[in-house]
C-alpha cells in the first residue's frame, strides 16, 4: 500500500466491519458469561441460604469441635502423666525412690469418681449418721458402683498399737459394712496432711477414677448434686473444685489452727494463697496422679487443706470456686433449696463441719436433701 492513497469509502467500509465484528464478539461474550452465572448462580443461593438458614448448626459444629479438642487436650494430660509415672517409677530422688503407684500386673478398677470419706477411730456415731442419711449402704453401695463408677468410702488409718482394741472394733464394723478404705498410716489430728496425701496415693493405686473427692463425716452431702456437678468438668485435665479461701495465717501458739511455718507466708498478718476448704474438695485424676508420684516430696504444713493447696498453687491448674460446696445448714440450704438451687454440701463454719452431727445429720438430710433417687438420676 506504499505509495498509494487510501479512498475514503475503503475507509468506511472497513470502519463498519471492524464494528460489526466488535458487536459480534461482544455479544457472544455476554452470551456466555450471562449463562455461567446463570448456572452459578443457583449454587451461589444455595451456599448463601445454608449459611443464613442453618447457622446454628455451624455453631453447633463449632461446639462439638472445641469439646473434641478439649477432650484431646485431657487424652494428651493423660498420656504425659502415665508417661511421667513410667520415668518417676525407674528414678531415685535422695533416698526415696518414687515407685509406681501400681504393680504393672494389677487392674485398676474403672470409676467416675472416688469418694474418700475421712474419719476416725472415735466417729463410729458419725459413721452411723452418715450410712442413715446421704450414703447408701450394703448392695445398694455396691450397685452405685456398678451402675454409675461412683466409689464411696470411709477413709482410716490405723492405731498406734497395730492390731489393738481400736483396730479390732473396725475390723468388725468393716466386716458388717465392707465400705472402709485402710490406709497405712498412723491415725492422728497432726497427721491430716500426711494422711490426705496417702489417701489420694492409695486411691489411684486402687481405682482409675476421673475424680477423686476427700469430704469429712460430719458433712451433708447431696450425691447427685455432686456427681452432677464434677460431671461439668469431666472434659478438663487438671481441676481442683471447691470453695476457695484465704484466711489469716495463725501465728500465735495454742489458736486451733496455729501454723508453725507461718514464716514462710511473708510477714504478719499475711493470707494463706487461694485453696479449697477442708469440709470437702475434689480433684480430677491428672492431680490424684501427680500427688501419688510425688509424694515422698510433697511438703505438709499444719493444716491439710492448706498443704493440698499448696501443692496445686504451682501448677497448670483450674481452680473451680463452687458456693454449692459449702451451703450453710438449715435455714441456709433449705431456702436454696427450695428455690431450685440444691446445695452439693451442707456444714456449719463455726464447728468445720454439722455442728453436732450425730443428733442433726438426720434433720439437715431432712430439710436440705435431694431425695434418694437423685443420685440414680444424675447424668454423668
Amino acid at each position: 500500500m506504499r505509495g498509494k492513497a487510501v479512498s475514503g469509502k475503503v475507509i468506511m467500509v472497513l470502519c463498519l466491519a471492524s464494528f460489526l465484528a466488535g458487536s459480534l464478539i461482544t455479544s457472544r461474550t455476554w452470551s456466555t458469561s450471562h449463562n455461567k452465572l446463570g448456572e452459578l448462580s443457583p449454587d451461589y443461593d444455595h451456599k448463601r441460604r445454608l449459611v443464613e438458614g442453618k447457622a446454628e448448626d455451624i455453631m453447633g459444629e463449632v461446639s462439638k469441635t472445641h469439646k473434641a479438642i478439649q477432650s484431646l487436650e485431657k487424652t494428651i494430660s493423660n498420656l504425659e502423666m502415665e508417661l511421667a509415672v513410667s520415668r518417676m517409677s525407674k528414678s531415685d530422688v535422695g533416698d526415696v525412690a518414687l515407685r509406681k503407684p501400681q504393680s504393672s500386673n494389677h487392674t485398676l478398677q474403672k470409676a467416675f469418681a472416688v469418694i474418700g470419706i475421712n474419719t476416725a477411730f472415735s466417729s463410729r456415731k458419725r459413721r452411723d449418721s452418715v450410712r442413715a442419711t446421704w450414703m447408701p449402704t450394703g448392695e445398694k453401695l455396691r450397685k452405685l458402683e456398678r451402675e454409675k463408677g461412683i466409689v464411696m468410702r470411709f477413709v482410716i488409718g490405723h492405731s498406734a498399737t497395730a492390731g489393738g482394741v481400736l483396730d479390732k472394733a473396725l475390723d468388725k464394723e468393716e466386716a458388717e459394712y465392707k465400705d472402709f478404705l485402710r490406709l497405712n498410716h498412723v491415725e492422728g489430728y497432726h497427721q491430716l496432711s500426711t494422711k490426705t496425701r496417702l489417701y489420694f496415693s492409695t486411691a489411684v493405686s486402687i481405682w482409675d477414677a476421673d475424680f477423686y473427692v476427700k469430704v469429712d463425716d460430719d458433712v451433708h452431702v447431696n450425691m447427685g448434686m455432686l456427681a452432677t456437678t464434677l460431671a461439668q468438668y469431666r472434659a478438663k485435665p487438671r481441676v481442683y473444685i471447691g470453695c476457695m479461701k484465704s484466711g489469716p495465717v495463725l501465728t500465735q501458739k495454742g489458736e486451733k489452727y496455729h501454723e508453725p511455718e507461718y514464716w514462710k507466708f511473708g510477714e504478719d498478718g499475711n493470707k494463706y494463697f487461694r485453696h479449697a476448704t477442708g469440709q470437702i474438695y475434689g480433684i480430677s485424676k491428672d492431680l490424684a496422679t501427680y500427688i501419688s508420684i510425688n509424694s515422698p516430696i510433697l511438703h505438709r504444713f499444719a493444716n491439710e487443706d492448706v498443704s493440698l493447696g499448696s501443692w496445686m498453687i504451682g501448677l497448670e491448674v483450674e481452680h473451680v470456686d463452687d458456693l454449692s460446696m459449702c451451703c450453710g445448714t438449715p435455714p441456709d440450704c433449705e431456702w436454696k433449696a427450695q428455690a431450685g438451687n440444691v446445695c452439693v454440701a451442707s456444714f456449719d463454719w463455726s464447728c468445720s463441719g454439722v455442728c453436732e452431727s450425730v443428733e442433726k445429720m438426720k434433720f439437715v438430710h431432712e430439710s436440705c436433701g435431694e431425695g434418694d433417687g437423685a443420685i440414680w438420676k444424675a447424668e454423668i
